[in-house]
C-alpha cells in the first residue's frame, strides 16, 4: 500500500516541484560567439541545482530565422545551430537528471515559421496536403472579430501570399502562418514532434499558446469538433513512456473557461496562472490584499492538477485579465512611462525595477508567491533581482545576458559587447557591475541567498502545493493572511503589501496565534502575548507560521 503511494506522489511531482525558465541564448556562451548555448547551460547545471530549482522549462531551441525569440520554427526536429547540437542536448539531459534536475521544452504548434518546409510546399503547390496544414481563403473579411496578439505591429490577422494566391490567417506575425489542428495530418505530425523529444528523456512539454490552438480560425474545417478529445489525445501521447510526463499550457483565459483545460485531471496537468499574476500586480499597486483574497477563495484545480505561479515571465506582464480601470492603476504604479509598455495591455519591465530594487519589498512579493496554492516559478536572473534594458525594442528588454560576475560582459561572454546577443547592461542600479552571481554568492545576506534559503524552506513545506487554502479575515486591508491545510497539518501565512508597519487582528475560531511556530519570516518580533490575537508586520513583512496542536503548546 505504501509503495502504491509512493509511486503516485512521484507521478505528481509537479504539485511541489520549483520551476526555473531559462533562455538558453542568453544563459552562458561557451563558445566565445557571443550567444548562449547548451555547452554553456550544461556548464551552470551545478548553480541551477545549489540554488534548489527541481525542474528547467527551456524556451525555443529550435531551428529557426529567429525573427520572434525562437518562436517562428523552422524545424521541429533540429536545434538553432547557434545554440549548439543535438547530441549537446543528449548530453544536457544526461547531466540534468544526474542532478536530480527535470526538462521541460516548449511545444509550438499553433504556428510555424513561414519558412518552414510544410509552409513552403503549401504555397508552391496549393493542391497538395500542406496546403491544408495552414488556414486559407481566397479573399480577406472585410469585418474580421478577432485582433492580432500584437496590435501596433500586425493591424491584421490575414497576410496575402502571391505564389498560393491566398490569404493565410495569423494570430501572432505575419511571418508565422497558423496550422490548421483540425486537420487529422497536423494532428498526426504534434503526435511526432512529442515522440520525438520524448525520445530524449524529456520530462514534459510546456504548450504554447494553447488557447488559441483550441480556437476556430473562422473558416470550415478549422474547427476542432471535439476539443476536449484533442487534449486527452495529446497527453495520451506524452504519457506514453512515463506518466511523469506533463504537459504545462499556456491558457490565459476566463476563470469560467478553465475547466476545458483541466477537465478532471486527465487532459492538462499544469496551467500558468496567469489570473492570480494580474491580481497579484493589482493588490501591488494598490496595496490591497482584496484581489489576492478574492481568488484564493475560488476552487482548487482538480487534485492530479496544479497552478504554475509567477511574477513575470520571458514575455511582456500581460495585464488582459483586468479592467481598463485596474491595468490603469497598475500601470500608474509600475510603468508610469509609455517606453515600459507595450501592446496596450502589458509591462515589458523585470520585477526589481519594478519595485525600484527595494530589498525588503521584493522579498515580500517573493514570499507570496512560494505561500500561495501553486509551484512557483522563477526566471533566469530573478534570484539576483536583475533589471532590464528598456532601450531594447519589444520583450527584448527583460532577455538580457545572465549576470554571473563584474567582468566583461558580466560573465556570459568574452567576446565584443556588440557582439553579445542582447547586449549586457553596463550602467546603472541593476548593471553586472553592481548585480551579480559571484558578488551574491560571497554575501551572507544577498538576495541569492535569501533566496535559496525561501526555496529550501518551501521544499519543507509540501502542504502549499498538496493541501487546501483557507482565507483569514483581518481588520487591515493591506494584510493578506491564510492557511494551507494537508492531512493533520496547517500552515499559516502572514504578509503585508503596504510599506508601512502595522498590527492587525486576525479572526479565526479554530487557531490561536499561541500555537504558531515560525518557520520564516523577515525580522525578529516581540512574542506574540497568550491573550490577544494581534500579531505585528513591517512594511511589506512577511511572516510563516507552522501551527502546533494545543496540546503541543
Amino acid at each position: 500500500m505504501q509503495s502504491d503511494k509512493v509511486q503516485k506522489d512521484e507521478e505528481l511531482w509537479y504539485k511541489d516541484a520549483i520551476f526555473y525558465a531559462i533562455d538558453v541564448e542568453s544563459f552562458q556562451d561557451s563558445d566565445e560567439d557571443g550567444i548562449g548555448d547548451f555547452q554553456g547551460l550544461i556548464k551552470r547545471i551545478d548553480y541551477i541545482k545549489d540554488l534548489g530549482v527541481d525542474c528547467l522549462w527551456i524556451l525555443p531551441f529550435y531551428a529557426t530565422p529567429n525573427r520572434d525569440n525562437g518562436y517562428d520554427v523552422k524545424d521541429y526536429y533540429s536545434i538553432d545551430p547557434r545554440m549548439g547540437r543535438l547530441s549537446d542536448f543528449t548530453e544536457l539531459v544526461k547531466v540534468a537528471k544526474e542532478h536530480n534536475i527535470r526538462i521541460l521544452v516548449d511545444l509550438i504548434v499553433h504556428h510555424t515559421s513561414d519558412e518552414h518546409p510544410w509552409f513552403q510546399a503549401a504555397t508552391a503547390d496549393p493542391k497538395s496536403k500542406f496546403f491544408e496544414y495552414y488556414v486559407w481563403r481566397s479573399e480577406k473579411p472585410e469585418n474580421e472579430t478577432k485582433e492580432n496578439i500584437f496590435p501596433g505591429q500586425e493591424d491584421s490577422i490575414w497576410s496575402y501570399n502571391k505564389t498560393a494566391g491566398a490569404y493565410y490567417h495569423h494570430m501572432f506575425y505575419n511571418f508565422q502562418p497558423d496550422l490548421n489542428i483540425a486537420n487529422k495530418h497536423v494532428q498526426d505530425e504534434i503526435k511526432s514532434i512529442i515522440e520525438f523529444w520524448l525520445s530524449f528523456g524529456v520530462d514534459g512539454f510546456r504548450v504554447d499558446a494553447a488557447t488559441h490552438i483550441l480556437e476556430s480560425k473562422g473558416v470550415n474545417g478549422t474547427r476542432l469538433k471535439r476539443p476536449v478529445g484533442f487534449l486527452k489525445e495529446l497527453r495520451k501521447s506524452v504519457t506514453k513512456k512515463s506518466n511523469e510526463t506533463i504537459l504545462l499550457a499556456e491558457a490565459d483565459v476566463e476563470p469560467d473557461k478553465l475547466g476545458l483545460y483541466f477537465g478532471k485531471g486527465e487532459r492538462l496537468n499544469m496551467l500558468f496562472n496567469f489570473i492570480l499574476d494580474n491580481y497579484i500586480f493589482l493588490a501591488l499597486a494598490r496595496e490591497e490584499a482584496k484581489p489576492i483574497a478574492d481568488w484564493l477563495q475560488n476552487p482548487l484545480p482538480p487534485k492530479k492538477c496544479q497552478w504554475a505561479n509567477f511574477l513575470r515571465n520571458l514575455d511582456e506582464l500581460d495585464l488582459e485579465r483586468l479592467s481598463e480601470e485596474e491595468r490603469q492603476d497598475v500601470f500608474k504604479r509600475f510603468a508610469p512611462k509609455e517606453d515600459m509598455r507595450i501592446f496596450n495591455r502589458g509591462i515589458r519591465r523585470r520585477l526589481a525595477p519594478m519595485l525600484e530594487g527595494n530589498r525588503q519589498h521584493l522579498e515580500m512579493v517573493y514570499s507570496l508567491l512560494f505561500a500561495l496554492p501553486g509551484s512557483p516559478m522563477l526566471v533566469y536572473g530573478d534570484e539576483i533581482g536583475m533589471g532590464e534594458d528598456l532601450t531594447q525594442e519589444g520583450r527584448g528588454s527583460v532577455r538580457l545576458p545572465m549576470q554571473w560576475s563584474d567582468k566583461k560582459n558580466g560573465g556570459f561572454s568574452k567576446v565584443q559587447r556588440d557582439k553579445v546577443v542582447w547586449p549586457p547592461l553596463e550602467k546603472g542600479p541593476f548593471s553586472y557591475k553592481k548585480i551579480n552571481v559571484q558578488s551574491q554568492h560571497q554575501q551572507q545576506h544577498s538576495l541569492l541567498e535569501w533566496m535559496k534559503k525561501l526555496i529550501r524552506i518551501r521544499k519543507h513545506c509540501r502542504e502549499i502545493g498538496w493541501g487546501k487554502a483557507t482565507l483569514i479575515k483581518t481588520d487591515k486591508p493591506q494584510i493578506l493572511a491564510h492557511t494551507m491545510e494537508w492531512r493533520d497539518s496547517i500552515l499559516v501565512f502572514v504578509h503585508n503589501l503596504s510599506g508601512k508597519p502595522c498590527s492587525f487582528k486576525l479572526a479565526m475560531r479554530k487557531l490561536h496565534p499561541r500555537q504558531f511556530m515560525v518557520i520564516f519570516q523577515d525580522s525578529d518580533y516581540e512574542p506574540t502575548k497568550e491573550d490577544t490575537t494581534t500579531l505585528e508586520l513591517n512594511g511589506y513583512g512577511y511572516r510563516w507560521f507552522r501551527v502546533r496542536r494545543v496540546e503541543e503548546v
